[in-house]
């Protein structure tokens, strides 16, 4: 049902009905009653007068400044508002227009019989003789309109003219061949006639003696005042009503329903009856609503007013021009009511005289009427003048009123042309208020010198005029205005008002086009107040409630009260209460509801079938029409009728909806996904904390039994969803913190989903397709996250610096074990997840959650990615009510490159599919604390201001694809089962076979890497802060001398294997303590180019092969020692060795006795050679559980400096001074390396190995490691810096041919050389000496030795400086003054400590410099204070003092007397 009923000046618009005619679609019909739309306004100027002097009552030349709008429809109203004719005059059409499409004409022939013209030589001069036939049986069944038009649209017509148009039918040719005037030229063509007719109209009211008002036939049986819209003669007893209209003459060689399709209207469902053609029955249409009124027929012919004004004719009379209707029973009584005349009070101011005004009167408004319509509004004004004079004398408050009521559409109407007028005395206040309105009026005119006078005179008295019209309406007396006038003139007032107000009050051209032309306001008004403006809002509001339809189904129909409501909450709207608006559309909504489900009963019943299945059938065959057939609405209607009254009224009451509204701001930006639903969910938190949730619910629940009563199955699935989304949350719930139960009870959540499931389902058995409802909770998804692939599979990140030749520090395959191995570092858990191999599936973790009382039943749900592509698998699964549950689902990656998984494409039953982002941190909305505004302003800030509590970020998952890799696995080993038992010191090779199992992809990279179990213990050793260097040197000589494991040394290029085949390498295991398990791992990759191409990173993956070894003792170190040789060795032990046939007789000087104890810990017989250099070798054979030692000559040691630090083979570790870590004193730490470094002098002396000589060869390394030294041990091993060797020689004389073999003679002097040999690496200062003493006695009694041996010279002497690696002797001459043996010693002390001279001095020397600069010099600051640091680890460098080894021994005896006599 249009609203232009409701426009401020709707009683001056003329009604067009417009039918479709012949063949024509739906869709093209639509289009040309647009185009005739577009031109509904047309200006008299454009009209062209009727020629004919009879006709020129209407003529547009009287007043070319009119215009005539139309009002065009497309159905007939129906009979409550047709009776309300004439005191409604517009509610009647006057013209009837039928389309018929050009493009049709050509195609099928309309009508299959003949035509009563003749032949027709063409298929279009067929069609259009069929249509001009049809026009004539448009006049037959309209006898009532005043002008029958066919216009055929988009068809060319031959120029010559070979086709004649006949009379009533006129071309509009196609949009690109047609003027800018041409739609304007048919509807000017069309007001000529209209005027023109309208003449005979206007004479037929001024004949009536008596006209009825609406009230008076209140109570009168019957509606009739329909019936002579129709022919009657077609179908005597038919009637229509609001919903059926009269039969007309059935053809009888008509086969192709042209006339069915003319008068039914196009919107209505395929299987309703035609409401103006019925079939030839006789069964009178059921009404649609209650009877409103019993108005008679009016006089629709000259016939028909002569039978109506003669007195005393026969009531059969009365028959219309036709006459072949008899008369019923009700219409002889109206007739007769109305035609009785009282005999009393003849004479003037008799009953019969105001009676004759009472007629006149109305008659004149009547013409008024039709003039306001023609656009003649001077003479409109004139003639409603003159009536509602005339009614105001006589009481007759009606017509009183509807005069005043089109007296100030004309006003309006000539104001919007810019005439001037003046003011009718009828239409200003009593006399009481006739002053103040003259003092507003010269207010106004010193305020706004600008405005016309007539315009602010109108202006002032508009809004007192407007409340005299509805009070006169609204006065009790006999005769009284039905409900639904009264209510649509009061809104239609309320508009006019409205129009002012929203202009400021002012009238003028924006409030003109505004009231006349229905243009949108120039501004939307808030709840902000306008105190300033008049009339006010207040005022407009309380009027237009007073329009408020009464609730009694009597009175109106659900139709009419349906329409009223919606003017209301347009007027409400418009002024900016949106509240309450929402209460009237809460109200019309249940109105609807009512009527539809009343409508879907009745039309189950025509039909035949149950109501509950009748409505949804007739639209199963057409998804675009969402209920519109229930409600005999188009397509269109329901996009931007429907759906946005329902948007709005849940808009106003703050129902979260799935679409959130988006800001003028957002919508001319390009945002994001992401950002877009973060709006939304904010969005949804503002207008979640908005209004009552009880309204909330109560208001979908209505909109939920709306759309089920349509049927709109897209609505019924929406308003469940928003229902459940409003009764959610909204919140994303941490662990046992947020409460995120929903608001309703779990009944009513079963019912709303099964709802939308069966819904859904039902939608997709029609062929609607598929109907889905939007799933209601945004934080569906909780998280995501990728499941670590198994560890042989797991793509490991390395850095192209690790890569051997890469850098120096790794420059082959064997990687240094103090050197970083990335490859043996546990990989980064979520580096190695967040890489994924192409072509290779992989499994990942969703995290789903149902705060809802009711399981979530979900089809499908697959990854959503951005990035490289990807291939996602599909589930199903059922989520259990209040919980998060993980679901698994694999996908594979198909194209290398970066990967970002945003989050899922779920698709929840009964729902559509749609992405669902990541939200894995909990998220409660803030609270704001005060209340800045009311009303719906609260929801607009919400929105506009930043979301207040915790920001909202949805998680994106990175991922990274890598080109494909191989997959090798351990195909085969030599070791059974992979264990191995093998001796302490052994060492025995074995195989590893591995298989590529990829078919396309090569291993071209194979790095080793090995661990064993006694990596543990040392690496703990080493982070020791108690170890001392020589303990962790020994820890870390282990670690990178005696690998458990190793890889047999191969050529590079063999580290290789290909796609499907298999490649074999060599190992090599030691036997050592603590050796219980060991792993080979191989790191292999694809690279696919040469190493140093690679540009950033490489991915390896891994494979372990995990030995159990089992280590048994062999030959063991049970006993250690060094003696010092006191004389010559013996022959056995050096026959033994073989030093005399290599090299000669020992040296006691030269060698000392490393005595060892071995124990065979096996249980086999042992062979073990032991090594001392190059020249000895000793072999022992060692039963089974026996010790052995073993004596071997070792040479003895000379160091240079023992005291140096003692190294690191970690080079994280090395450092030029490295003490022990304890307090210890600097005597311990000279001894500690001292012991340090002669042990690594001998351990790289000597050397064993062992050999079984019974059962399995096994042979091995014997392990020396476990030697320390004493300083007993050191003292022997070691040779002194400085050399003191004491030899005593006898003089050579005439007397003593005998040498110092045989002795020495008493009183015979003695040559005493004291050799001093300096094998330190500088010099030093020496002082010599040389100690006599007697053998044999105790300490005191020897060194008394003065008066029994005499020597020449001093015993101590003072040497010069003794240059390195060189040698000094001194001589003195010795006498035994008696016999006995004297034991001849030698010292050596520093006489003082030599320091080397600064680099500095000597480069200044080495130039020349003078002396003056050298004290400068030596005060310069050296490179490091090195000797600082050396004193504070072994203490100051002191003077020392070395001793002779062996003293000479010096036997002296008397002189013989054989010698003394020779």
């Amino acid at each position: 049902m249009s609203l232009d009923s409701l426009r401020p000046i709707a009683p001056a618009r003329v009604r067009i009905l417009v039918l479709p005619i012949g063949q024509i679609k739906r869709e093209r019909f639509q289009s040309f009653v647009k185009r005739l739309s577009q031109e509904h306004v047309v200006q008299l100027r454009d009209i062209s007068a009727d020629g004919r002097p009879n006709r020129n009552m209407f003529s547009p030349l009287a007043f070319p400044d009119g215009a005539i709008f139309y009002d065009l429809i497309t159905h007939l109203p129906p009979p409550s508002h047709l009776a309300l004719s004439p005191f409604d005059l517009f509610r009647e059409p006057l013209a009837i227009v039928a389309i018929a499409d050009g493009r049709e004409l050509e195609d099928v022939a309309f009508s299959k019989r003949q035509s009563v013209n003749g032949y027709a030589p063409t298929m279009s001069e067929r069609n259009i003789r069929t249509l001009y036939q049809e026009l004539e049986e448009l006049r037959d069944i309209y006898p009532k309109m005043l002008t029958h038009h066919v216009l055929i649209f988009d068809h060319k017509f031959p120029t010559d003219g070979s086709i004649p148009l006949p009379e009533g039918i006129k071309a509009v040719p196609p949009p690109e061949q047609s003027k800018r005037t041409t739609i304007k030229t048919v509807l000017c063509d069309i007001s000529s006639l209209l005027l023109a007719e309208m003449n005979t109209l206007a004479r037929s009211f001024e004949a009536m003696t008596s006209i009825d008002s609406p009230g008076q036939a209140a109570g009168r049986p019957g509606v009739q005042g329909a019936t002579s819209w129709t022919s009657e003669d077609a179908t005597p007893v038919a009637r229509r009503n609001s919903q059926y209209a009269a039969s007309s003459v059935a053809r009888s060689a008509s086969s192709s329903g042209a006339l069915d399709r003319t008068q039914a209207r196009i919107s209505m469902p395929p299987f309703r009856s035609n409401p103006f053609v019925s079939d030839g029955s006789t069964s009178s249409g059921r009404p649609s609503g209650p009877v409103r009124s019993g108005l008679s027929s009016p006089p629709t012919t000259f016939d028909d007013i002569a039978s109506v004004t003669a007195a005393g004719k026969d009531l059969s009379s009365s028959e219309q021009k036709s006459g072949s209707r008899p008369v019923s029973a009700g219409d002889h009584v109206k007739l007769a009511g109305r035609d009785k005349v009282s005999v009393q009070g003849f004479g003037p101011g008799g009953l019969n005289e105001k009676w004759r005004n009472k007629g006149k009167g109305r008659a004149t408004i009547l013409v008024g009427s039709l003039y306001l319509q023609a656009g003649r509004w001077p003479d409109a004004l004139r003639e409603l003048v003159e009536g509602a004079t005339v009614a105001k004398s006589i009481n007759d408050h009606l017509w009183h009123g509807k005069a005043l009521e089109l007296i100030h559409i004309s006003l309006l109407l000539l104001a919007w042309v810019g005439h001037e007028f003046q003011l009718p005395t009828i239409c200003l206040s009593p006399s009481d208020k006739a002053s103040s309105s003259l003092t507003k009026v010269h207010e106004v005119e010193d305020a706004e010198s600008d405005q016309p006078k007539c315009f602010q005179t109108l202006q002032i008295a508009l809004p007192d005029l407007l409340d005299r019209v509805i009070g006169l309406y609204s006065r009790i007396s006999g005769e009284q205005l039905p409900p639904y006038p009264l209510s649509e003139t009061i809104i239609r007032f309320c508009n006019t008002l409205t129009a002012l107000h929203l202009c400021g009050g002012k009238l003028g051209k924006q409030s003109l086009d505004m009231i006349v032309l229905g243009k949108s306001p120039p501004q939307k008004l808030d709840t902000s107040p306008r105190l300033s403006v008049t009339p006010s809002r207040t005022y407009i509001s309380a009027l237009s409630l007073k329009a408020f339809p009464s609730s009694a189904p009597e009175l109106l129909t659900a139709m009419d009260r349906a329409i009223i409501l919606s003017g209301i909450a347009a007027t409400l709207g418009a002024l900016g209460y949106q509240r309450k608006k929402a209460f009237v559309v809460r109200e019309l909504l249940s109105v609807l509801i009512g009527g539809l489900i009343e409508a879907r009963t009745r039309g189950a019943a025509d039909v035949g079938i149950h109501p509950a299945a009748g409505l949804i059938t007739s639209n199963g065959t057409r998804r675009d029409i969402k209920g519109a057939e229930a409600l005999d609405l188009d397509e269109g209607d329901v996009e931007q009728g429907i759906d946005a009254f329902l948007g709005l009224l849940c808009k106003t009451y703050g129902v979260v909806g799935f679409e959130g509204p988006m800001t003028e701001e957002m919508a001319g930006l390009h945002y994001s996904a992401d950002e877009r639903v973060i709006f939304q969910i904010i969005s949804q938190s503002c207008t979640r904390q908005f209004g009552f949730l009880n309204i909330k619910l109560n208001i979908l629940r209505a909109c939920i039994n709306f759309a089920e009563a349509l049927p709109d199955l897209q609505g019924v699935l929406k308003f469940s969803s928003d229902l459940l989304r409003t009764a959610g949350s909204g919140v994303a719930p941490g662990p046992r913190r947020e409460d995120a139960s929903p608001s309703i009870l779990r009944d009513e959540q079963v019912r709303l989903v099964t709802n939308i499931t069966k819904t859904s389902s039902l939608s997709r058995r029609m062929g609607l397709g598929d109907l889905s409802a939007d799933y209601w909770d945004e934080f569906l998804i909780r998280g995501i996250t990728p499941d670590p692939l198994p560890i042989t599979r797991s793509p490991r990140p390395h850095s192209k610096n690790v890569l051997p030749g890469i850098t120096t520090a790794r420059t082959s395959q064997d990687v240094n074990p103090f050197i970083y191995n990335p490859f043996l570092r546990t990989p980064d858990k979520a580096a190695v997840a967040q890489t994924l191999v192409l072509d290779e599936p992989a499994t990942f973790r969703i995290v789903v959650q149902n705060p809802f009382d009711i399981d979530l039943e979900i089809d499908s749900i697959k990854l959503h990615t951005e990035g490289a592509k990807f291939e996602s698998s599909v589930i199903s699964a059922v989520i259990g009510p209040c919980r998060t549950q993980i679901l698994k689902i694999k996908g594979t990656p198909r194209a290398a490159g970066p990967l970002s998984i945003t989050g899922a494409d779920v698709q929840v039953h009964g729902c559509c599919e749609r992405q669902f982002l990541i939200f894995s941190q909990p998220w409660v909305p803030g609270l704001e604390p005060k209340v800045k505004s009311i009303g719906l302003g609260v929801l607009k800030g919400n929105r506009t201001l930043p979301a207040s509590g915790p920001s909202l970020k949805p998680e994106r998952i990175a991922l990274s694809v890598i080109d494909a890799q191989p997959t090798v696995v351990v195909k085969s080993t030599s070791l059974p089962q992979t264990s191995v038992m093998i001796l302490e010191g052994e060492r025995r090779t074995f195989s590893v076979t591995l298989h590529n199992t990829s078919p396309t992809t090569p291993a071209d990279l194979l790095l080793f890497s090995f661990q064993d179990s006694t990596q543990g213990p040392l690496q703990a050793a080493l982070t020791s802060r108690d170890a001392t260097p020589a303990e962790l040197y020994e820890c870390e000589w282990i670690l990178a001398r005696k690998q458990a494991l190793r890889l047999c040394k191969i050529d590079d290029s063999k580290r290789y294997v290909a796609p499907g085949a298999t490649a074999t390498f060599e190992f090599e295991i030691l036997g050592k303590p603590g050796l219980t398990k060991g792993t080979i791992q191989i790191d292999y990759a694809y690279l696919g180019v040469p190493r140093s191409e690679i540009k950033d990173q490489f991915f390896t993956r891994q494979v372990c092969l995990d030995l159990s070894v089992t280590v048994n003792a062999s030959i063991e170190l049970a006993r250690v020692d060094v003696l010092p040789i006191q004389g010559n060795v013996p022959m056995s032990i050096q026959d033994h060795t073989g030093l005399v046939g290599t090299k000669g007789l020992a040296s006691p000087d030269q060698y000392c006795l490393l005595v060892m104890d071995l124990r065979n810990a096996c249980s086999n017989d042992m062979e073990v050679r032991v090594n001392a250099g190059q020249d000895v070798t000793i072999e022992e054979h060692v039963l089974p559980g026996n010790i052995n030692r073993v004596v071997v000559p070792v040479p003895r040691i000379h160091i240079a400096d023992p005291h140096v630090s003692i190294p690191s083979l970690n080079p994280s570790r090395q450092r030029q001074f490295v003490v022990s870590s304890g307090k210890v004193t600097p005597e311990i730490e000279r001894g500690n390396r001292e012991a340090f470094w002669y042990r690594e002098r001998i351990l790289e002396i000597v050397s064993g190995r062992w050999r079984c000589v019974s059962g399995l060869t096994r042979e091995g390394t014997l392990h020396l490691r476990n030697l320390r030294l004493t300083p007993r041990m050191i003292e022997a091993l070691g040779v002194d810096d400085i050399g003191v060797d004491v030899t005593a020689e006898q003089t050579k004389t005439a007397h003593s041919a005998a040498g110092l073999e045989s002795g020495i003679v008493v009183d015979e002097s003695v040559a005493v050389k004291v050799r001093i040999m300096n094998r330190m690496n500088r010099p030093m200062y020496p002082t010599v000496r040389i100690l006599p003493s007697l053998c044999n006695r105790p300490i005191n009694a020897a060194l008394d030795c003065a008066r029994k041996f005499a020597w020449n010279g001093t015993l101590q002497q003072v040497l010069p400086l003794l240059e390195p690696q060189c040698s000094i002797e001194v001589r003195i001459g010795a006498t035994a003054l008696c016999r006995g043996e004297f034991e001849i010693a030698a010292s050596v002390e520093e006489t003082r400590l030599w320091e080397a001279p600064s680099a500095n001095c000597k480069h200044e020397a080495g130039e020349g410099q003078n002396q003056a600069e050298a004290p400068e010099s030596k005060r310069k600051r050296e490179r490091a204070d090195t000797q600082t640091m050396m004193d504070a680890a072994l203490g100051v460098r002191q003077r020392r003092i070395w001793h002779s080894r062996r003293p000479v021994i010096v036997a002296v005896r008397e002189r013989l007397e054989a010698e003394a006599k020779g």
